[in-house]
């Protein structure tokens, strides 16, 4: 029995269901030095996790002055789908998928990975086949991604459910505000063995209801019972 008055469950992706922001932080860096800006990997991930491409060239342009060189972008592109290929998923993600299509309660994917790499991330992990159709990112909302709410708004109109009926979980304030500016309740996820660069005080402090350490206190918070 579902615990809590939910009708959809709209997941992030890096960080909630798959555990790529390592992987790309990674990518990031080596080619920024690359090309002569070097940069802290913690640093780098506090600014990059839930954020877009063109956010980040954005700070990297107004922080340190740094412009992209020509061929950058592909380079970056080439680099990232051959890392994201090893993209594993977060532990009892693929349970709590499950669980959720047993128990009839629909779910998205909404993220501000770029689409290739989305689906690139979920094939990776096991996870494609689960999600299927409903997996979203900015170009399905003319590039208005996160901290904006029109993601998640269109995820849940493509699963016919008010926003305000939505549970969104998310690992980023980026994510949250999002979350809570479409008007849907909004629970963190901070899984262990992932490095997440926000806390669940920031989180909450942007507006999450509650804070979980894994995907057995998320299932166990909706009511949601796993078969073996």
């Amino acid at each position: 029995m579902i615990l809590q008055p939910f009708q959809a469950v709209l997941f992030d992706l890096d960080g909630v269901l798959v555990d790529s922001e390592e992987l790309a932080n990674g990518v990031w860096v080596e080619l920024l030095a690359e090309h002569g800006l070097r940069l802290d990997r913690a640093l780098f991930m506090s600014r990059a996790v839930g954020s877009t491409h063109a956010a980040l060239f954005d700070w990297l342009r107004a922080d340190y002055g740094w412009e992209q060189p020509e061929g950058f972008l592909p380079d970056l592109d080439a680099r990232l789908a051959r890392a994201f290929h090893a993209t594993p998923a977060i532990e009892g993600a693929a349970d709590t998928l499950v669980a959720l299509r047993r128990a009839g309660l629909p779910f998205a994917v909404a993220s501000n990975s770029l689409r290739s790499r989305l689906h690139l991330k979920l094939e990776a992990a096991g996870l494609s086949l689960l999600v299927g159709e409903h997996a979203y990112d900015p170009a399905h909302v003319q590039g208005r991604g996160k901290p904006l709410p029109d993601l998640y708004s269109y995820a849940a109109e493509r699963l016919g459910v008010s926003p305000t009926r939505c549970l969104v979980v998310e690992d980023s304030v980026t994510g949250v505000l999002a979350g809570v500016s479409a008007g849907a309740t909004v629970w963190g996820l901070l899984a262990g063995g992932h490095i997440h660069p926000d806390s669940g005080a920031a989180l909450r402090e942007a507006g999450a209801v509650r804070v979980l350490s894994d995907h057995g206190e998320l299932r166990a918070a909706l009511g949601l019972t796993v078969v073996a």
